[in-house]
């Protein structure tokens, strides 16, 4: 028999409007299992720190000195739409004047800005630290890609170099998504009866299964809010995440414990949610995942096919 999802809508409460992965795995037996391939190694826990304010352009003439830049890391090189760790930049500049007018713009694969930070009266030999949320001028997700932080005066004459090395703007890349794929280890997708749309007794198959070793670790292929998080006789140990800026809803079955999330619960892109079992209508370790379409998870939606999908994650995961 072919693992499938619940045959009928399992009782839900309304939708209610860090740590390392280590320590999540050590409360939750067998799930030590390998994270080599896959997923989102992103740490549980503390709410990650807030997004840096955009700021506004000086008033009058924005003014800034000949600059140098003398030190800049971005940090982490892949991230991932609210997730734990936001893209971050942090450098130290030179300058021969005394207070610099200073734009940081986060900037796309084909030079586009995206989103443009403004810090006034800066002093030499200060560091400046700005976190990027993700989120574009139009306040949407920015799309997947490859970006970079570029440091300049807000007045276009000037900007900043390395030390005597360039005279090109500065640009720090980093690899941004908006999912990650919710398997951190080894997984294949079985064979045909697994597919969404594949025949069950009275219903359709409504998602993907994807097979993995019981004891690997289930993370949130999208951040968001708990919307569901419990047991239904056919779905065993799930729980369905409302997706954060996005009118798509993720659904993960089969858990071999329960999540420890609850309803209602914030949760990150690329967090520990649970790990792969097969409770309930299973007879094989699996992941029944679910990708539900607007206004969502029994909210009027339907579930799409997120095949397509999770291959695509899975390639850059």
């Amino acid at each position: 028999m072919i693992p499938s999802g619940p045959r009928a809508r399992p009782r839900r409460a309304g939708k209610l409007l860090t740590v390392a992965v280590a320590a999540f795995l050590a409360i939750l037996p067998g799930a030590a299992s390998a994270m080599t391939t896959g997923g989102a190694p992103t740490p549980a826990g503390a709410p990650p720190a807030p997004p840096s304010a955009t700021g506004a352009p000086a008033t009058g003439a924005p003014s800034a000195g000949t600059l140098t830049l003398l030190s800049a890391k971005t940090s982490p090189r892949v991230s991932f739409f609210y997730g734990v760790h936001s893209p971050s930049l942090r450098f130290e500049l030179e300058s021969t004047q005394l207070q610099n007018d200073l734009r940081i713009d986060v900037v796309g694969e084909s030079g586009e800005v995206v989103r443009s930070f403004y810090r006034n009266d800066v002093e030499p030999l200060t560091t400046v630290g700005i976190r990027w949320d993700g989120m574009t001028s139009a306040k949407r997700p920015a799309p997947n890609g490859h970006y970079s932080f570029r440091i300049g005066a807000q007045a276009a004459a000037r900007v900043a170099h390395r030390a005597a090395t360039s005279t090109e703007p500065l640009g720090l890349g980093f690899d941004f998504y908006v999912y990650t794929f919710p398997i951190l280890g080894p997984h294949d997708y079985g064979g045909a009866a697994g597919r969404f749309g594949a025949p069950r007794a009275g219903h359709t198959h409504q998602g993907q299964d994807v097979m993995a070793a019981c004891g690997l670790p289930v993370v949130a292929a999208r951040g968001g809010q708990v919307q569901y998080s419990g047991y239904e006789g056919a779905a065993g140990n799930y729980i369905v995440i409302d997706g954060k800026g996005t009118p798509y809803d993720t659904a993960y079955m089969h858990l071999a414990q329960p999540s420890p999330l609850r309803t209602g619960e914030p949760v990150r892109t690329g967090q520990p949610i649970g790990v792969v079992g097969d409770t309930g209508d299973a007879t094989a370790c699996h992941l029944h995942f679910e990708l539900w379409g607007p206004p969502g998870w029994y909210e009027g939606g339907s579930p799409v096919d997120p095949l397509p999908y999770l291959k695509k994650w899975d390639a850059y995961s």
